[in-house]
């Protein structure tokens, strides 16, 4: 499946890559030395930051090195990063060769600040897969092929994938970590592919597909600018919030939702809602999620939402939109218990105010400086 073309990423620069570690010389002239002291500054600041390679070609990977022929040995055997000089923590670059990588994956909390990065032209030249459902797993938990738990985790440029597919919950990513942010990247399957399991998360130019649940978890989590695409009848997502205090939703921003479905296949003929998309159904009773200014295939659902079989009771689950644009965008049509929102309430989803938290993190900033 190729990423829609105004979804494409740009082909990556190694240059950038490598300026965080390549040697800083300067001559230090007088007034010259005081106008490039702050670019000393900045390149110290990053000196500690470690890179390591993965490609099928390295035979062979032990502590201490810097080149690996798998992922997961790259993630074992890692030097870890000194703190810079302005206490900052350093980061651990991973830069993938193109190839199709068949491995498990597991970032564990004791390795933070990862940043995995795809060296080909576009994330479907790194490619991280494997194929295991519930069922031959004991339960969707355990079906995942990557799993991130170390906060301050970074992706560009890769595909996440679960082959299983329409064979019931089979995981391509389960992610756990605060402060993780996802650029130019593929996530593949049919039910449960994303797990936004918990903390905040920032998923920017990407694409999401499935065909039931399959963004689904309580993370506060951003999809901005990305596609959402169903590749059968079923929910966009199955959010999970607990309790109306909780800060988790999602919301997806900027983006897009299409639809492969095949309706002259006769395999959904048992009803319109199963012919269709939903925008969500509450996983838990009170999951949020919002669209803002994102545009909706035809294949959406009239009245958008739907109440997880739950028809004797009013939802108590927060689903909104503000400027669906689209054929599939019907807002008089709508379930009662949704909400159309105007421009103000929406403002509070954005990114720099939902994902900000005690810290004041943004997300976006540190998103633009990946490739």
């Amino acid at each position: 499946m190729t990423v829609a073309d105004q979804f494409h990423c740009a082909p990556l620069r190694p240059e950038k890559l490598s300026s965080r570690s390549g040697a800083v010389k300067l001559v230090f002239m007088g007034l010259r030395m005081l106008l490039l002291a702050p670019l000393l500054w900045i390149a110290l600041a990053h000196s500690e930051d470690v890179h390591v390679r993965v490609s099928p070609d390295v035979k062979t990977g032990i502590e201490g090195t810097t080149q690996f022929p798998t992922i997961q040995m790259a993630l074992d055997h890692h030097p870890f990063p000194e703190a810079g000089p302005d206490g900052k923590p350093g980061r651990v670059f991973i830069e993938i060769a193109p190839g199709v990588y068949h491995e498990r994956v597991n970032i564990t909390q004791n390795h933070p600040n990862i940043t995995l990065i795809g060296m080909g032209k576009s994330p479907e030249d790194v490619i991280i897969t494997n194929s295991l459902n519930a069922k031959q797993a004991g339960g969707t938990s355990f079906t995942e092929t990557v799993q991130v738990n170390g906060p301050g985790f970074e992706a560009d440029n890769l595909t996440f994938e679960n082959t299983a597919g329409s064979t019931g919950q089979a995981v391509a990513i389960v992610v756990r970590a605060d402060r993780s942010i996802f650029k130019h990247c593929r996530f593949l399957g049919h039910q449960d592919t994303l797990f936004a399991d918990y903390g905040r998360q920032y998923y920017v130019d990407s694409y999401i597909e499935g065909g039931t649940d399959f963004i689904f978890g309580n993370a506060t989590a951003v999809f901005d600018h990305s596609e959402i695409h169903a590749n059968a009848p079923g929910y966009l997502t199955a959010q999970s919030r607990t309790a109306p205090g909780q800060t988790t939703g999602f919301v997806i921003l900027g983006s897009k939702v299409s639809s492969g479905i095949d309706h002259a296949s006769g395999l959904s003929a048992t009803g319109q809602e199963k012919e269709a998309i939903s925008l969500g159904r509450p996983w838990r009773p009170y999951s949020r999620v919002v669209y803002i200014d994102t545009w909706m295939a035809a294949d959406v659902l009239p009245q958008g939402w739907s109440r997880w079989g739950k028809n004797n009771e009013e939802p108590r689950a927060y689903y909104a939109e503000f400027d669906s644009r689209g054929p599939g965008a019907r807002p008089p049509d709508r379930v009662a218990w949704s909400h159309q929102l105007d421009a103000a309430t929406a403002t509070q989803f954005r990114p720099q105010f939902f994902l900000a938290g005690s810290d004041h993190w943004d997300a976006e900033s540190q998103a633009g400086e990946l490739p």
